[in-house]
């Protein structure tokens, strides 16, 4: 993994604390009003790549697939929709997981697994998936104030480990660039595509709000 030539600066969205709060009212709201809350990156995001995902004729509706950093579990529940049945969603916050887990037994959905469980663990299942996705934890794990180049490394071990061999990593994310993810990820994994996303054009450039980035193992790592 190469070094950020610029880390991100560090705030409280980085911060296990920032979540188990944010998550706790929204259960709240849940509970109150049947509001499931945000959904990162906004819907368009999701779908685009559930759209990708069911275009992939090498990747079964039974493939085991996990969800890093699941939120309120609305990926999973959309994926489930499309067919998908072998789900499962692991966060940090014990708050994430519990809405999660109300959100999926009010949609009648019993196709998903949901743990709390923390990426950055020695202890993180050494289980593998033909899909790991991730759409927001490594940004956050990006702005984290303690040592976070660290922890990036350690996501990576941790992905690597869990990815199978034929598998695909999907990342999302609104800090770095798809260029920027390919430089970070270069040394255990190569760049499969791009998922296109809409662009805007501000001061003679062109630019996207998020990069969708689909990774594979290299061949010479285990």
């Amino acid at each position: 993994m190469s070094e950020p030539e610029n880390e991100l600066t560090p705030c409280e969205l980085g911060t296990r604390e920032y979540w188990e709060n944010t998550y706790q009212l929204e259960m709240r709201n849940f509970s109150d009003h049947g509001d499931v809350g945000e959904v990162w990156f906004g819907e368009d995001s999701e779908m685009r790549i559930i759209s990708w995902l069911s275009r992939n004729e090498e990747i079964p509706s039974d493939a085991p697939i996990i969800d890093l950093g699941c939120g309120n579990g609305m990926m999973l529940i959309e994926l489930a929709r499309e067919g998908y049945t072998n789900l499962t969603g692991v966060d940090y916050s014990q708050k994430a997981v519990d809405l999660a887990k109300a959100v999926v037994k009010a949609q009648d959905i019993e196709c998903i697994k949901l743990e709390s469980c923390d990426i950055l663990s020695d202890e993180f299942p050494s289980k593998q998936y033909i899909v790991v996705h991730d759409k927001g934890t490594y940004d956050a794990i990006s702005l984290c104030p303690d040592n976070a180049s660290a922890k990036r490394k350690k996501y990576m071990v941790n992905v690597s480990k869990i990815l199978a061999p034929e598998g695909v990593f999907i990342i999302t994310s609104c800090n770095w660039t798809a260029e920027e993810l390919l430089d970070h990820f270069s040394e255990d994994f190569k760049m499969a595509c791009v998922i296109p996303a809409p662009a805007f054009k501000f001061g003679g450039k062109t630019g996207s709000l998020v990069s969708s980035v689909v990774f594979k193992k290299k061949t010479d790592v285990s």
